[in-house]
């Protein structure tokens, strides 16, 4: 079995009305820094802030009145719970999650909001899908995969359907991968429509499932990946099937460059990315050569990202570009050292962030110090101008 370009437009079809058709726009900016032609999918604007109520609303339609009447059931911890449960309302669906235990706090309660009920059952997403399977096995539910179901796949390769239909003569889509079917539903519906448009996947480094399979290797997945929704360890069998034939290569992507395409998105696009969501900006930002002068069309596929976690994530960006860091200064403990390196800092145009003074590390005289100034400049260059300044007035500094 597969799926088809036919399932894809009967899909369609069932969502109209029910899931935003969402904006691809041209991103200038974007363009100027990644060298290729970007377009962007804001799939961060549906209500559940993801792409993933699209296949979870198409399974919702396809049951049968006896299906929905006895209710579905899904083990997730992130988009597919919140898809499903937003729409099983809407329909009169009762909906059952099963969630493990270190699902945060925030994610379990939009759940319950959208009108689920949410079980909290294991240590792992694995333990928590196989209560899922027991519970469907006593209560008669319909279990609703996340991604190794084709009538998920085919919901989500309705986004294909309307990128094609905005910007006809794209060339090449990077496409994050975790279980597959955003990937399949995607790559079945583009190859159809055109044979030549070339379909690439992208993966966490920490989590090369597809590229393992597809490699014949039997790599380890794990690790902390800011890229948690496509974070899988091992891709679907469906999904594998559908998705391997049309796809022209899948890339492995490092934390830095989905940090810095979730900072892009929010600085350059004003919108909110979560890691995964970012995966296809980064897979730009990591293989420049790869898109150079390519019309690609990028999936901005969620934006459920922890608010804490998105400030570190900008923050660390600021320190990257050296418009937010830490000089080590040693001086001679005298009165008016702190304000003379102030001074410095101030009339060059920095704004000292925040100051720790160290009187007694053993590798500074008895009688120096050593101070840690954290200072925030325009850019690397207005960085390099200020230590410049301060190695003139006597006291040169060095990085922390």
């Amino acid at each position: 079995m597969t799926i088809t370009l036919d399932d894809i437009k009967a899909a369609a079809a069932r969502l109209e009305g029910h899931v935003e058709r969402t904006p691809c726009r041209y991103s200038r900016t974007l363009s100027e820094i990644t060298g290729a032609q970007v377009w962007v999918k804001f799939e961060n604007l549906q209500f559940t802030a993801a792409y993933k109520e699209r296949g979870a609303l198409n399974k919702l339609l396809l049951l049968s009145d006896e299906e929905r009447s006895r209710g579905v059931i899904a083990a997730s911890a992130g988009n597919h719970a919140q898809g499903l449960a937003y729409h099983g309302a809407r329909l009169g669906v009762p909906v059952t999650i099963v969630m493990p235990k270190g699902t945060p706090f925030v994610k379990v309660e939009h759940t319950r909001q959208h009108g689920a009920n949410v079980v909290i059952f294991g240590d792992t997403y694995d333990e928590a899908a196989a209560h899922a399977q027991l519970l469907r096995e006593e209560r008669g539910l319909t279990f609703v995969h996340p991604f190794d179901d084709y009538d998920v796949m085919a919901g989500q390769g309705t986004i294909a359907l309307e990128m094609l239909e905005d910007v006809p003569d794209l060339e090449i889509l990077p496409v994050p991968i975790g279980g597959g079917g955003l990937i399949s539903g995607v790559a079945t519906a583009a190859k159809a429509i055109n044979p030549n448009i070339r379909i690439i996947g992208c993966e966490p480094a920490l989590f090369p499932s597809f590229t393992a399979r597809m490699r014949g290797l039997n790599a380890e997945a794990g690790g902390q990946t800011i890229a948690e929704g496509i974070a899988v360890k091992e891709v679907g069998t469906k999904t594998y099937a559908v998705a391997r034939p049309l796809i022209d290569d899948v890339l492995l992507l490092e934390e830095p460059y989905i940090e810095r395409a979730v900072a892009l998105y929010c600085n350059v696009e004003k919108t909110i990315a979560e890691g995964a969501g970012a995966a296809s900006l980064a897979a730009l930002l990591a293989y420049p050569e790869r898109f150079r002068g390519k019309k690609c069309g990028l999936i901005l596929c969620g934006g459920n990202i922890d608010t804490r976690l998105l400030a570190s994530v900008l923050t660390r960006e600021l320190v990257r570009a050296q418009r937010l860091c830490s000089l080590r200064i040693i001086g001679d403990d005298r009165p008016g050292l702190l304000a003379t390196v102030s001074r410095v800092i101030g009339e060059m145009g920095g704004n000292i962030i925040e100051v720790a003074h160290n009187r007694l590390a053993l590798d500074v005289p008895a009688k120096g110090a050593e101070f840690d100034i954290m200072i925030e400049t325009r850019d690397a260059q207005h960085t390099h101008e200020i230590m410049d300044a301060l190695r003139e007035s006597g006291y040169p500094p060095r990085f922390v």
